[in-house]
């Protein structure tokens, strides 16, 4: 018995709610009861009168119910708008189907009255109708490769109607063909290939085209066979197919497919390639996206060569805005592609042909039963402030989700239901509606949904209320004053003055009136009282004395007061938080003073000025060099020079001075040259404080030697001179490179003479003679 009270006392503490979810109200600015509402789904308003005390914000007045009670609230002076659920529509599900619009679910029109955040539960039942009406259209792919299954399905019409018989006695069949969109490069645009688009040797072929519909529903066997034994294999040149314009065609248009409107429709796609969808158009130069709308003529998609293909999206939202359920009958090489497609559109199969399709009837009874089985409960055109959970109750059901909910292995005749629990995040202004239904059957529930977000207090029609001191009347226990009174109780006559004004001298900076913890009565502010029982004060009620710094988790650590947010601590402690008693001892220096005067003690530790460094605020390594700083001072008061000259004094009163012939002291030495040149060597030793030094200058001075007047004259004549002279060569060089360049041309002279004197014996002695004589001795 001991071993077992620990798990009694658990369970006792789980029972009675202790695990729970406590009911909390976040008040935010609360003035009125309609604020209060709109704070939280848990936030009531307390409407008795004298709730509040003198000087009381009326926003104690919300809380949550158990707060309010606690305080004195009687439970009919409570006002907490409650959820409102009016069942509009409930109609019996049906039996059987024996009339023209058979019920399978309940109800059919609700209106939801909520406050926000919330929740509301209600059950909506389902139960699929036996006997209920499907139609059945048959979607063929009549592309060259198919031609063998064209043959099987031509046999299959008895099979398909006995199948649908064993199903429903309301049952309807239609057939519809496609190929792909007759432009290049899906089809070859040849004129001869357009009209055969098949292998030569093959006679049965028809020209080629996108989507026709062959067969409105019927009921007739006959017909069926009829129709469908007429069709002929086409062609086309790539390996997908139009698949997708068929469907979307097919399903909207509905008044040439024949699809009734109290039926369960099917649509059974069979191919043995993929499909080609939105964008692929482009290939062929189509750039309309597609319109999702019926472009049907002489039973001919028209616009197959203007339009691209569909998405998968849009195909997905006209087959569930149609309650058309498709099965991909297809072969085994495309059933990868076809079961990815399936994940995309909702209520949807997939069952894998064999070679020649003699299975089909067997695959779409396996298909269509999985689909009825399996019941998906989902909504449409929800609001955006507005969530759904559906949990499902049945023997085979799925996770409750906010997206829909499923029940599987559901019977024909049996009868499910959902728990669907809706919740509004916020106020609405105007009523807002959506829709429940199961996917794949045409029945709905309308939910009408409005938000409660007033007050409904029933308030005295009495305009001159004694309790607002006859000059207002009471809304929802607190006063709305007439013209020219203010007030808790309307006590307050402003007079000349406006309200405005009024309240504006009660706001500091132009902020919250009363920093919200106060109110502003005849222009000045009565403060409230705080959760410890103290008040808040101050002109505008900012300062409180429970909110200062703690030290060991003690208000001012104990050793203090608290006073508008600061800690007034009590003689012989200090800090922040009073967290110190008064010491300098850890701030002294060896020298006796406190921190060098380059700081403060404060809990028996040097908080140094900006730069110097602790413990002790001795050295500064952030600050600039004093050697620097410095050195026009000591220009000026050891060597009486430098631009301070005329003001040593004011040097004087920061560094204390003495001329040496060596360093006695041991500090940094600095060595600067002054304004004349020269180099300065002095030591500096900072002393208590910041801009207090003792200076050590040696008296002599590095000065440069001044430059020699003689050696510069000289300098400047030699300089001449040489210059002068390598002038004077340079002339010289161009002379001797010119008359070396004459002789040279006259040594080439010289042996051209010659040159020619070997050439004639006689050519010097003719030389002798006038060109004249020349001539007649040649």
């Amino acid at each position: 018995m001991d071993r077992c009270f620990p798990f009694l006392l658990l369970l006792l503490m789980g029972t009675h709610g202790l695990c729970q979810q406590e009911e909390v109200c976040s008040k935010s600015v609360i003035n009125s009861c309609r604020d209060c509402i709109r704070s939280g789904p848990y936030c009531v308003w307390c409407k008795q009168l004298n709730f509040t005390k003198a000087g009381e914000q009326e926003a104690a007045r919300c809380d949550t119910r158990a707060q309010l009670i606690k305080r004195g609230c009687k439970l009919d002076e409570i006002i907490s708008p409650k959820n409102n659920l009016t069942i509009v529509k409930e109609d019996p599900l049906s039996l059987s189907f024996s009339q023209q619009e058979p019920v399978q679910l309940r109800p059919q029109k609700i209106n939801l009255r909520l406050r926000p955040g919330l929740s509301t539960t209600f059950s909506v039942s389902f139960k699929r109708v036996q006997g209920y009406p499907v139609d059945l259209y048959y979607l063929m792919d009549l592309s060259y490769s198919m031609k063998d299954d064209l043959e099987n399905v031509k046999e299959l019409g008895q099979d398909l109607f006995a199948a649908l018989k064993s199903i429903t006695e309301h049952g309807q069949i239609g057939f519809g063909a496609f190929v792909d969109k007759t432009v290049l490069p899906y089809t070859n645009t040849n004129e001869k290939k357009l009209q055969k688009p098949c292998d030569e040797n093959y006679q049965q072929c028809q020209a080629a085209f996108g989507y026709r519909h062959v067969l409105s529903m019927t009921k007739s066997e006959v017909e069926f066979k009829s129709k469908v034994t007429e069709q002929s294999i086409s062609g086309n040149l790539d390996s997908p197919e139009g698949s997708l314009d068929a469907m979307m065609q097919a399903a909207v248009c509905g008044d040439k497919i024949g699809w009734r409107n109290s039926s369960t429709r099917l649509i059974v796609l069979t191919t043995d390639a993929g499909f080609h969808m939105a964008g692929d158009g482009k290939l062929a130069g189509i750039l309309e996206p597609n319109d999702e709308h019926c472009h049907m003529k002489n039973n001919l998609y028209t616009k197959s060569t203007e339009m691209d293909y569909p998405s998968v999206g849009q195909l997905a939202m006209q087959l569930a805005k149609n309650n058309i359920q498709p099965i991909f009958a297809v072969t085994q090489n495309v059933e990868i592609v076809y079961k990815q497609l399936q994940q995309m559109i909702p209520n949807s199969e997939v069952g894998v042909l064999s070679k020649n399709s003699d299975n089909v009837v067997k695959l779409i009874q396996d298909a269509y039963h999985k689909l009825s089985s399996k019941v998906t409960l989902t909504h449409v055109n929800l609001p955006a402030n507005v969530s759904v959970v559906y949990t499902p109750k049945c023997a085979h059901a799925g996770p409750a989700m906010a997206s829909e909910g499923v029940c599987d292995k559901v019977g024909a005749g049996q009868e499910i239901s959902f728990e669907v629990t809706v919740t509004v995040a916020s106020c609405m202004e105007n009523t807002e509606s959506f829709t429940i239904r199961p996917q794949g059957i045409k029945d709905t529930l309308t939910v009408t949904l409005s938000t409660n977000c007033e007050c409904e207090c029933e308030d005295p029609k009495n305009s001159n209320h004694p309790h607002c001191k006859g000059k207002g009347r009471v809304s929802c226990g607190i006063c709305s004053c007439s013209e020219g009174f203010v007030g808790q109780f309307c006590e307050c006559s402003i007079g000349d003055k406006d309200e405005h004004s009024l309240r504006a001298s009660c706001q500091r900076n132009n902020g919250t009136e009363c920093e919200g913890q106060g109110d502003c009565v005849c222009g000045r502010c009565q403060c409230h009282t705080t959760e410890s029982g103290s008040s808040y004060h101050g002109d505008f009620c900012e300062c409180d004395d429970e909110h200062c710094e703690k030290s060991h988790n003690k208000l001012c650590g104990g050793n203090g007061k608290c006073n508008c947010g600061k800690c007034e601590c009590f003689q012989g402690y200090e800090g922040s938080a009073c967290q110190c008693r008064k010491s300098s001892a850890g701030c002294q220096t060896p020298n006796n003073t406190v921190c060098y005067g380059r700081g403060t003690c404060k809990c028996d530790q040097c908080e140094c000025d900006e730069g110097y460094q602790r413990p002790k605020c001795h050295e500064c390594l952030g600050c600039p060099d004093p050697c620097q700083t410095k050195l026009n001072c000591i220009e000026c008061l050891g060597f009486d020079s430098g631009p301070f000259k005329k003001n040593c004094g004011a040097c004087s009163k920061s560094i204390y001075h003495e001329m040496v012939d060596q360093f006695p002291i041991t500090s940094k030495q600095c060595h600067q040259k002054d304004t004349e040149g020269c180099w300065i060597t002095f030591k500096l030793e900072q002393l208590v404080g910041k801009d207090n030094y003792k200076a050590e200058i040696l008296k002599r001075r590095d000065c440069p030697e001044p430059p020699s007047v003689t050696a510069i004259i000289g300098g400047s004549i030699a300089s001449v001179a040489v210059i002068g002279i390598l002038l004077l060569m340079l002339i010289k060089l161009f002379i001797y490179m010119k008359d070396l360049k004459e002789y040279r041309k006259f040594e080439n002279e010289k042996k051209k003479s010659k040159w020619a004197e070997t050439l004639h014996p006689s050519v010097n002695t003719l030389m002798l003679y006038t060109p004249i004589q020349r001539m007649v001795i040649w």
